[in-house]
């Protein structure tokens, strides 16, 4: 009896080590459909909760739902060139998820409607230099990106018509970083938002997005050094996206849907769309360079669930399932934030740096983060996904804090 005492000890110690060692199941949805769950299964009050979502439905937005009016009312649609160069179309209600250790927890509004999420397409361009990186493409984010870059030929059917000799002195290609300032710009620099890239791309001028004070000094200013200002700049962001359709040499929404929109079980409802003049000839293809966002229309057409399973697999540190769809290395530099804006990383991973983006989430959280406002809310401390569209942007740290004080155990 005492041996058998001994050994069903053992063996009882053996499986107990065994319990402690083996690693917790991961959550990851189908396609096509998201598992709920309760929220006192995941350790959140359930009443509390329902105030966090009404807390969000009383906060929406307030500008107009019809976004073309919305564009034309606000300080974008005043800019000089400002008029839309895509398609833009009317949003839905205050909508959003809650998810909590993979399962949705809460959700509200109209989370299968196709919006357009703004900047929040930028982490999703980001990403597809990720892919490139990963892909050997780009050897180092802080090599020159001249080097990488071949002639790009725009599609300008109007301009074959007209009289040639008027456009002696035009360009036939689009060469982006031809100029001595330009040409010391780096990947780092363009994913930053800190490369003060000089020029004008599909019509809009660099110095007319969210222009100075001072007119007089639009477009006589001296230029500051790649790397020393930040500014947040979407005709820099576009110059990234046609920089990187130059190396991939397909449209981006292609190498999404391939590498990452398809693997993660999005819907087929997405769409990423550019200017009706953001064409070019490659390898004898007519391609659209996309927007990296909506400020003067077109960008990311896509629903709150694909949002939310993009959040999810930042969150999950780039892998999904048994399957690494970005590099950890890539995203660990995305989350390392900018020396001269501390509180953003890569586009368009905005850090919590010292709390100031949230004071009520942990320093270690980050969002994706849209005019709307568009967020997705992305806490690993917490296992929590919050997507938010359309809410006022200063009640998010209000949103995130009823969140987690609804969490009764972490």
């Amino acid at each position: 009896m005492k041996h058998f005492l001994f050994t069903l000890a053992i063996v009882l110690q053996i499986l107990f080590a065994a319990a402690q060692n083996k690693k917790p199941v991961i959550y990851y949805p189908q396609p096509g459909n998201w598992e709920h769950r309760s929220a006192p299964s995941v350790g959140f009050d359930s009443v509390q909760l329902q105030e966090a979502v009404t807390y969000a439905k009383e906060h929406e937005s307030k500008e107009p739902r019809d976004l073309k009016k919305a564009h034309y009312q606000s300080a974008f649609g005043r800019e000089p060139f400002g008029y839309p160069a895509g398609p833009l179309k009317d949003r839905g209600p205050a909508t959003g998820l809650i998810i909590k250790n993979g399962y949705i927890i809460a959700e509200w509004g109209e989370p299968a409607r196709v919006d357009q999420t703004f900047s929040v397409a930028k982490s999703f361009l980001s990403s597809v230099a990720g892919l490139a990186y990963d892909a050997g493409m780009i050897s180092n984010v802080d090599d020159k990106v001249h080097p990488y870059m071949a002639p790009i030929i725009p599609y300008e059917p109007g301009r074959l018509a007209s009289n040639k000799a008027d456009a002696l002195e035009q360009k036939d290609v689009i060469e982006l970083f031809d100029t001595e300032h330009n040409r010391t710009i780096s990947w780092d620099h363009l994913l930053r938002q800190t490369s003060d890239w000089e020029g004008t791309l599909w019509g809009k001028p660099d110095w007319a997005d969210r222009p100075g004070q001072n007119p007089q000094e639009w477009m006589t200013r001296k230029r500051n050094a790649p790397g020393s200002v930040y500014k947040y700049n979407d005709t820099r962001v576009n110059v990234l996206a046609l920089a990187l359709l130059n190396i991939w040499r397909q449209p981006l929404p292609v190498v999404l849907k391939e590498k990452i929109m398809d693997p993660i079980g999005a819907s087929r409802t997405w769409r990423w769309t550019g200017y009706e003049n953001s064409w070019v000839v490659m390898d004898g293809q007519l391609v659209q360079s996309v927007s990296g966002g909506s400020h003067w229309g077109g960008g990311l057409f896509i629903n709150a669930y694909d949002q939310a399973r993009f959040g999810y697999l930042t969150l999950r540190n780039g892998k999904w399932k048994d399957k690494q769809l970005i590099s950890e290395a890539w995203l660990k530099m995305a989350r390392t934030p900018t020396p001269v804006q501390p509180t953003y990383g890569f586009m368009n991973f905005f850090m919590n740096t010292d709390k100031k983006l949230y004071a009520s989430a942990p320093a270690s959280a980050f969002a994706h983060i849209g005019a709307g406002s568009n967020i997705v809310y992305v806490d690993i401390d917490n296992d929590l996904i919050i997507v938010a569209r359309w809410i006022e942007g200063n009640a998010m740290n209000g949103l995130i804090e009823k969140v987690l004080k609804a969490g009764i155990s972490k």
